[in-house]
């Protein structure tokens, strides 16, 4: 999806948010952005541009706020306990419905699915949540497929993710996606990422 312009990620945080849901995803697209000839631009932004407290207490600083960062490729959506609030927002639902008309990508981690449906971004399409979320995700909006096997869905300009490592999945796809598999390969060893659980 090289555009010849400048390739901009906005990762949004929120108060609430799993740390790994953003930490994870934005880890692996810097460590790509930091040796693509793309030149991608990784950028956090919370609603206000002010810090946010993540849920087990991580306090994040973002670059910007939603009023400020200006056009995206794509858009990472974490999850985590705040987005309940933020599915229930309906000034924060059709901001996103805003985001989404001009990003060519959305992609969610986790809970975050539960906003993007409650926002009307996942009707009658595949998507994936968290495993305990499924519930939830069809009591918002009954007409998504939710598929509980896979780690991310991919459904062209969104991908969802499962729950909260399958984020890192899902940003090695999308830079495979945007890039090259050589290049998530290169991340992938650069992170050293080789789950094999030792429990």
């Amino acid at each position: 999806m090289n555009t010849g312009h400048h390739l901009r990620i906005g990762v949004f945080v929120f108060d609430g948010a799993e740390e790994l849901d953003v930490v994870g995803p934005f880890d692996v697209l810097s460590s790509w952005a930091a040796h693509s000839p793309l030149h991608p631009e990784v950028v956090t932004f919370s609603a206000d541009g002010a810090g946010v407290r993540c849920a087990k207490g991580l306090c994040l600083v973002p670059d910007t706020s939603a009023e400020e960062i200006g056009p995206l490729h794509v858009l990472v959506y974490p999850g985590g306990a705040g987005t309940r609030p933020l599915a229930a927002d309906s000034e924060h639902l059709e901001w996103l419905r805003g985001v989404r008309a001009t990003t060519p990508l959305v992609a969610s981690v986790c809970t975050g699915a539960l906003v993007l449906a409650a926002a009307g971004l996942l009707a009658g399409r595949p998507a994936t949540t968290h495993w305990a979320a499924f519930d939830e995700l069809a009591a918002i909006d009954p007409s998504v497929l939710a598929d509980t096997e896979a780690r991310f869905v991919d459904d062209g300009d969104v991908v969802t993710s499962a729950g909260v490592s399958a984020g890192i999945d899902m940003a090695l796809h999308l830079v495979a996606r945007l890039d090259s598999v050589e290049a998530a390969r290169g991340v992938r060893r650069g992170i050293q990422y080789d789950p094999a659980p030792p429990v």
